[in-house]
């Protein structure tokens, strides 16, 4: 029988293969090691994410990649974005014409500042790219894992590919819907961890509601002015992908950037807060630098991504840069340098 392979014992990792072997999928999740795998089969899920709960008979675990991919219709890469690359290379050789190629992670390459699906297309044979999809939405893991309902967007160049992919992974609570605009989809998903860590530092400096969505929805146009420089369509970012994914992140307590900015406005350092968070990844780190270096290549202005950069990487006071970016010279909303988005409003309109 057909099944998926998932690249990535992580939490989302985890959260898929459950939610895809419990709705009568067959799932193989690879482990990296033979050791990883008999531990991960012996403790059972992440115990972050559920108490005591079991993998389902169609969950298989693995540590061989000839045996992740066997009768494999789909891959799903749930793995870190900086590790991207590193997995692609190991798996590129078991990847068939007929496979399709899901990014479930959420970021940029720091070195490239490439999304995940462009560094998944330089692994793979050309004959290849145009199974690639990407799929991303306010996807919370631990409520997922728990049988609350969520929605989620797959997406892909061609709508057939994403239709395919949409009914592979369709579950009783999680809904599916298929969009074609890859790079709105991508770098909604990943830019709002960066608005998740400001939103996390509002709270932690007692802000109040009103600053944290005035923040939020700057935030938003921000996101959305990149996208449109980078030809991604504005209307992406009012979706799941965009708006959906923000607010959950940026509102929820189970988001880990934003419970890294609350840290960070206790005054401790990100390196010192991913470090006491063991087994995850705070995206929004990495990915800040990476935009932070595109947006300057691009000369686009990006308020919000550059303070969130100068607390991280060059020590700013995070009192001072905070007042800052509250305070901030006040000009139409939608203006700022090199931004598109008066021009790609007037364009929707006419058409």
């Amino acid at each position: 029988m057909p099944r998926i392979a998932i690249i990535g014992t992580t939490s989302f990792g985890i959260t898929l293969g459950m939610v895809l072997a419990r709705s009568g999928t067959d799932v193989s999740l690879w482990a990296r090691t033979e050791r990883e795998a008999i531990e991960l089969a012996k403790a059972g899920p992440n115990p972050l994410l559920t108490n005591g709960a079991c993998f389902p008979p169609k969950l298989a675990i693995t540590s061989s990649l000839s045996d992740a991919f066997a009768n494999a219709r789909a891959v799903i890469l749930a793995v870190p974005s900086q590790s991207m690359r590193h997995n692609m290379k190991c798996i590129a050789g078991y990847i068939t014409k007929s496979t399709l190629i899901v990014s479930a992670a959420k970021g940029l390459e720091i070195d490239t500042g490439k999304r995940m699906s462009q560094v998944i297309a330089e692994e793979v044979k050309p004959d290849l790219h145009s199974n690639i999809c990407v799929l991303s939405g306010p996807n919370l893991a631990p409520e997922i894992f728990n049988g609350l309902p969520a929605a989620t967007v797959i997406a892909a160049d061609n709508e057939a590919v994403a239709r395919k992919a949409q009914k592979l992974l369709t579950a009783p609570n999680l809904c599916v819907f298929t969009n074609h605009d890859m790079l709105g989809v991508e770098l909604g998903g990943s830019l709002k961890n960066i608005i998740a860590l400001g939103a996390g530092i509002t709270d932690g400096l007692g802000y109040g509601d009103n600053a944290k969505a005035a923040l939020i929805t700057r935030g938003l146009t921000e996101m959305t002015a990149l996208g449109v420089a980078l030809g991604a369509n504005p209307i992406t970012f009012a979706g799941l992908t965009g708006l959906g994914d923000l607010i959950a992140t940026c509102a929820s307590p189970l988001s880990r950037n934003h419970y890294a900015g609350v840290e960070l406005a206790k005054g401790r350092s990100i390196q010192e807060i991913t470090n006491s968070m063991t087994g995850v990844v705070v995206e929004g780190a990495a990915t800040t630098l990476a935009v932070w270096r595109l947006a300057r290549q691009m000369g686009i202005e990006m308020p919000i991504t550059e303070t969130i950069y100068r607390v991280l990487y060059e020590g700013a006071d995070i009192h001072q840069a905070a007042a800052e970016l509250m305070n901030a010279e006040a000009a139409h909303e939608l203006a700022g340098r090199k931004w598109k988005l008066f021009s790609a409003l007037k364009a929707r309109r006419r058409a």
